[in-house]
């Protein structure tokens, strides 16, 4: 009938919550579907090798810590339904003031495992990191050989049963580090964790845990580590037809801005309608068939070759415009996470991208450049991160620039899926996707533009009030040399994240 919340402050004025809230977890709005068969994506356990580990989203709340006059606090959770016969690492923290929204994995030795020494030891006790009337954070103490991968949590000073929790053997486990912050005060400190190298060939796995400190050492000094994954076969990653069925499930409806002139295309259409193909030294460029068959092939960009539109005037418009009819998502597939993830990379191509529209807001003032911006050849893309344990999506990733930034699958508006596209590469699955051959094409997109920057900045400086022209003209030195000429772009190969981890 009536609801109420119950707070005390401990002896350093910070406050704790004595009535904790359930967790109210996130779920996607329509259940998973039934994935195709396959080797062992989305069967709840993956094999790492001498480790078979499993991923937990049930939890119980342990309790909460909120410093004083902070709005949020940290909430501790300790991890429920653990299969038979796997044990934990530790105990689970997160925002108090966000949805439920993480996890944490457990493990058990794989079968037919046989080593001198197990994979898996208990501690040989524990050690308090850090403790606020009812929040007390153990450490576990690690044996000779073995690394502790978490932190538990308890309401008093009672030391947790050593049960709770096991170390790893440190050759199955790597170093990580320190990634989103949690909590931060004088004297206590809580982050996530990540791995310290990312990309489709790197074996860390992190395991969900947070890390917590109370050194005021450097984060980069801290003696953190996630699980290695020392299996080569990557058996969690999906097949062809389950690559499929997550894109038919999950696969995103891409929107242009009403006003946007410059639209993509597929690169066929783009080919086909007159794209040149130009070579340092020579006037002329050669057409382009459809297939890009005569595409110089691998290699790195050294600036030999690059492609422009036609040269008729004509042609130069319509191939500018683009042709949505044509236009599809070129999909790259890949492992993230030591394997445990799959990260399905969508390509975006438009022919060309047009002029930048620079915003002072406080003017409610935009100016269109001239030439700023204007490149032929564009690449977008945007990743959908999927766990290999269940094939949930977990979060998205959007491109801008030479960055971008992830999104919590909470944070996604869920619409009907899209599904054309088309899989350009999917390297682990050894030849089973026929890259084309422009994929192979590691030179420039698009003619190095050059432009006067001076009379594209003074564009700017003319729209200004009279009052901050002369403030703004003498930092007219300080903008970026993209300003005053740029480079063509490379294909999607010769991207960082082709291999790599997205930028952030």
């Amino acid at each position: 009938m009536f609801g109420f919340e119950c707070c005390c402050s401990d002896k350093d004025g910070e406050l704790y919550n004595l009535l904790p809230e359930e967790p109210k977890p996130f779920f996607l709005p329509a259940p998973l579907p039934q994935w195709p068969q396959g080797q062992g994506f989305a069967t709840g356990r993956i094999n790492l090798g001498e480790l078979e580990v499993a991923m937990v989203k049930d939890f119980e709340v342990i309790s909460t810590y909120t410093p004083k006059k902070s709005k949020t606090g940290v909430t501790f959770y300790k991890p429920l339904s653990i299969p038979d016969g796997f044990v934990a690492f530790g105990h689970y923290g997160q925002l108090t003031n966000q949805q439920l929204r993480g996890y944490v994995l457990v493990a058990q030795a794989a079968l037919n495992t046989e080593t001198e020494s197990p994979p898996l030891k208990l501690p040989l006790g524990y050690k308090l990191i850090w403790s606020s009337t009812n929040v007390y954070v153990w450490q576990p103490v690690q044996p000779d050989g073995y690394r502790a991968l978490g932190f538990v949590v308890t309401l008093d000073e009672t030391e947790p049963d050593v049960e709770q929790v096991r170390c790893v053997r440190d050759d199955l486990t790597e170093n990580c580090q320190v990634d989103d912050v949690i909590l931060s005060t004088s004297s206590f400190r809580v982050w996530n964790t990540k791995a310290c190298k990312t990309g489709m060939f790197c074996k860390g796995v992190t395991i969900g845990t947070f890390f917590c400190s109370t050194d005021s050492v450097s984060s980069d000094k801290l003696d953190i580590c996630c699980l290695r994954n020392v299996n080569p076969d990557l058996e969690a990653m999906p097949n062809l037809e389950q690559i499929d069925a997550l894109i038919d499930h999950y696969g995103p409806t891409v929107y242009f801005h009403p006003d946007e002139v410059y639209l993509p295309s597929s690169v066929p259409w783009f080919f086909e309608n007159g794209a040149l193909l130009f070579r340092k030294g020579k006037s002329d460029g050669r057409r382009i068939d459809s297939g890009g068959s005569i595409l110089p092939q691998g290699g790195k960009n050294d600036g030999e070759f690059w492609m422009d539109l036609p040269e008729d005037d004509n042609d130069d418009t319509l191939v500018k415009h683009g042709n949505l009819d044509s236009a599809e998502l070129y999909v790259h597939v890949k492992p993230a996470l030591g394997g445990t993830f799959t990260d399905i990379v969508m390509w975006i191509f438009c022919p060309f991208n047009g002029s930048i529209t620079f915003t002072v807001e406080l003017l409610n003032l935009n100016i269109e450049m001239d030439k700023v911006g204007e490149h032929v050849g564009d690449w977008e893309h945007f990743t959908l991160r999927i766990s290999n344990y269940n094939g949930e999506l977990w979060s998205v990733y959007f491109s801008e620039h030479s960055g971008g930034e992830w999104v919590d699958a909470s944070n996604i508006e869920f619409i009907d899926a899209s599904k054309r596209y088309q899989i350009i590469a999917a390297e682990y699955l050894n030849g089973v996707v026929a890259e084309p051959d422009w994929l192979q094409y590691m030179q420039e997109w698009g003619p190095t533009v050059l432009y006067d920057g001076r009379s594209e900045l003074e564009k700017i400086i003319s729209h200004l009030p009279f009052f901050i022209r002369l403030t703004v003209e003498t930092l007219i030195d300080l903008f970026p040399v993209e300003l005053y000429g740029e480079e063509g772009p490379t294909g999607p190969k010769e991207k960082d994240n082709w291999y790599g981890d997205e930028r952030c």
